[in-house]
């Protein structure tokens, strides 16, 4: 079985709660990292962890120099995008490109393999992103939508393929966080759409209408990030 989500989101979760509490108030400088991460009762290296994805959701913004802040607006489709997270490995174009190529072949395997109680948490993990979208809760929301993909991966029975998924899975999920501060309702909305079509084909065991279901619900979460991938350049052109 895979392990969900690769990022300390016990931290996390506890900084977005004081956000939205106002305990933590807008334009608030965050605390220092040591006092901070003792008086949450977590490691530094966890607390950094967090605090960047709380970043790239567009709840904090560092300043060089001055430090980490509370944004002072809530993310919406007019903010942009936290830096990539893996610039100096591989462009996020590419990250996106693998995660079609990959996911999209993992969707097909596993609509053999899923069962009934998978099934079941699927469709609970599409109820629940969104209704934390709908309440403003976009951690938990990133946190919904990581557990969808994370249990048609884990369901997969090709375990090379498996290993391959795990082995890059820090920079394919992290594209699915990257677009939430600037996607739109209506994005988020045919995001969700997307989802419950994907289980549906997962459900018929129709490996080909899972794959093009998942590779196209890929691509457009790429193009909500501003990304327009090669074969689409082609098509352009």
């Amino acid at each position: 079985m895979l392990s969900r989500v690769p990022v300390p989101h016990a931290a996390a979760r506890k900084i977005q709660g004081m956000i939205l509490s106002g305990e933590l108030r807008s334009g608030e400088k965050m605390p220092s990292q040591r006092e901070f991460a003792l008086s949450l009762g977590v490691s530094r290296a966890s607390l950094r962890e967090a605090l960047l994805t709380l970043e790239t959701l567009g709840l904090l913004k560092t300043e060089p120099g001055r430090g980490t802040f509370v944004s002072q607006e809530m993310p919406s489709a007019s903010r942009n995008m936290a830096r990539w997270r893996y610039a100096d490995s591989y462009p996020v174009a590419d990250v996106f490109e693998t995660r079609i190529m990959l996911e999209g072949r993992i969707a097909g395997l596993s609509s053999r393999t899923l069962t009934e109680a998978e099934f079941q948490a699927l469709e609970l993990e599409t109820d629940t992103m969104e209704r934390n979208w709908e309440t403003g809760d976009l951690l938990a929301n990133a946190e919904a939508d990581l557990e969808f993909h994370a249990i048609i991966a884990s369901a997969c029975p090709n375990r090379m393929i498996v290993d391959l998924y795990q082995s890059v899975r820090d920079q394919l999920t992290q594209t699915q966080i990257q677009p939430i501060p600037i996607t739109e309702p209506a994005r988020m909305k045919a995001s969700i759409a997307e989802h419950r079509r994907i289980i549906r084909a997962l459900r018929m065991r129709d490996a080909g209408k899972a794959t093009q279901e998942m590779q196209g619900h890929i691509r457009n979460t790429a193009r909500c990030a501003g990304i327009l991938l090669a074969a689409e350049i082609l098509d352009v052109e």
